[in-house]
């Protein structure tokens, strides 16, 4: 039995059958948050969207702190210097490797990005994409131990506020890097806070909202991230210098803390399993009344431990200790064991071909501002295609699709050779594999959440996440292999990905149960995994 049914003492014979004199007693009907939601607070009201907007701006965030690289870490143009022409430097050449020092010279200046100022080309190459390697390993590290966090004391909301501080501060600081390995320390951190921003946006965003209309808005909060990536081009275009673009792009995270998390609430259903119903009924009259609705003084919210989510009213009244679970919960049950190695599996496959393709922007040779701007634009339309399709096909027949349509047209992209017009075709083949990838992965959060019980949702979230920025570590280096190789990859990645969901289990209107035994309990009907 998982540690959420021991801590609350349900299935022990020698549970009292009657309450302690202290806290209140009532008689009155027991039921979930789902169930309130529907019957009497509304599933996606003005409370929800008010809610929703204000924390998922926090993906805006993410997206500044995490695609910066693209633009601090550039290569730029370079040219052939009036004294030194007579020097071996020449237009022609494609690489200033070999060219001789001083013959040459960085358009824009020593200052436009962390290539040019510490020379990191040629035989220091590597240094580039060993610094972006540390940014997503610390997101991996983050990811975890946010998640648990998030599930524990800190909640949903106090996670948030201190990824946002983090985030200020080593943002800020990375633009007062005196050498490359405090900034390869400060991008670390950076990743480290960075981490957790995504994951307890996410959830806290989706759980106030109804079983019915969560799949929909969870899709949705990838508009925010894109949306953030379109804003960053604009930024990055007007400030030049790679120290300011950090500046700038790390101010919005302390703006976002004093201006908008004092007016996002603490999720209910954290409340909830923290022992904290008063708080918890609080706030559910609190969206009732804000949703034009009204919630009668009889209900009672209940955890769904066991007796088909219900508990007895003897039970449920001398609750006063949280309810807790942990990763060894998830692992411990059968149930939830198999889907967190096939949600981990999925998300690392995902996360290598999404953020190889999109590693080849810098590779066109095009305005990189415009680039990212179009490769931020086009990937709406997968979340707005697949947020339609989502409850009229239902989540796993959609994840199939969508990494399965990635990675037919990146094997196609690997067949084709990449020169004359064959290039177009190749090009196409990437945009449609990025376009598929990003439907997948928009779906995986909303997917991945509602397969675990709130207890343990944000650290099976932040395990998935660790998966997918391992699968992020790793896209660098197959993207340079060059050649038809790297698609040939990512396409391998989209069909065993598409084979693994297969033996996920179908969400769609299913209950988002609150505890470990409470979905045991619920499930032990479904057929399925």
């Amino acid at each position: 039995m998982a540690a959420a049914s021991s801590d609350s003492g349900n299935g022990d014979l020698t549970s009292p059958l009657v309450c302690p004199a202290k806290g209140p007693v009532g008689d009155g009907e027991k039921m979930g948050i789902d169930e309130m939601l529907q019957r009497y607070c509304g599933e996606f009201g003005l409370w929800q969207l008010r809610h929703f907007v204000l924390t998922s701006l926090a993906w805006s965030l993410e997206a500044f702190h995490t695609m910066v690289m693209i633009f601090a870490d550039r290569e730029p143009d370079w040219r052939c210097t009036a004294a030194q022409g007579d020097s071996g430097c020449s237009s022609v050449a494609r690489t200033v490797c070999g060219l001789v020092p001083g013959s040459w010279e960085w358009i824009g200046g020593s200052g436009s990005s962390t290539v040019a100022e510490w020379g990191l080309v040629c035989g220091e190459k590597y240094k580039v994409g060993l610094a972006q390697s540390l940014f997503f390993g610390g997101c991996m590290i983050g990811a975890g131990i946010f998640g648990h966090l998030s599930d524990s004391f800190l909640g949903r909301k106090g996670s948030l506020t201190v990824v946002c501080i983090l985030n200020t501060v080593f943002g800020c600081l990375t633009a007062l890097s005196p050498g490359y390995w405090t900034y390869a320390l400060l991008r670390l951190l950076t990743g480290f806070s960075t981490g957790g921003v995504g994951l307890c946006a996410f959830v806290l965003a989706t759980e106030p909202i109804g079983p019915t209309k969560r799949g929909v808005a969870g899709m949705s909060t990838f508009y925010f991230f894109s949306g953030g990536i379109a804003i960053l081009s604009g930024i990055a275009y007007i400030f030049r210098s790679w120290r300011a673009l950090y500046i700038a792009s790390s101010i919005p995270s302390i703006l976002y803390l004093l201006s908008v998390i004092p007016f996002i609430s603490e999720s209910p259903r954290w409340y909830l399993v923290r022992g904290k119903i008063d708080q918890a009924m609080k706030l559910m009259h609190l969206i009732a009344q804000y949703n034009g609705k009204h919630l009668p003084d009889g209900i009672i919210l209940a955890l769904d431990d066991d007796n088909n989510g219900k508990i007895p009213n003897e039970v449920q009244n001398c609750k006063e200790e949280p309810v807790s679970g942990s990763l060894m919960d998830v692992v411990k049950s059968p149930l939830t064991r198999v889907r967190l190695f096939l949600t981990v599996a999925i998300n690392f496959l995902c996360s290598i071909t999404y953020y190889g393709l999109s590693l080849n922007v810098v590779n066109l040779e095009t305005n990189l501002y415009l680039n990212v701007l179009l490769n931020a634009v086009a990937e709406m339309p997968a979340f707005t295609l697949t947020a339609l399709l989502l409850d009229k096909f239902g989540r796993k027949p959609l994840a199939i699709g969508t990494l399965w349509f990635s990675g037919f047209f990146c094997f196609v992209g690997s067949l084709v050779r990449n020169y004359g017009v064959w290039k177009v075709v190749r090009m196409v083949c990437g945009i449609l594999g990025i376009f598929g990838m990003s439907g997948t992965y928009n779906l995986l959060f909303i997917y991945t959440a509602e397969l675990f019980p709130t207890v343990v949702r944000n650290a099976a979230l932040g395990c998935a996440t660790q998966a997918a920025q391992m699968g992020a570590i790793l896209a660098p280096f197959v993207v340079v292999m060059g050649g038809g190789l790297p698609f040939a990859v990512f396409g391998a990645c989209g069909i065993v990905g598409g084979m693994l969901a297969f033996y996920l289990p179908e969400t769609l209107n299913r209950p988002l149960y609150d505890t470990m035994a409470g979905m045991e309990g619920g499930e032990s009907s479904w057929t399925g995994v």
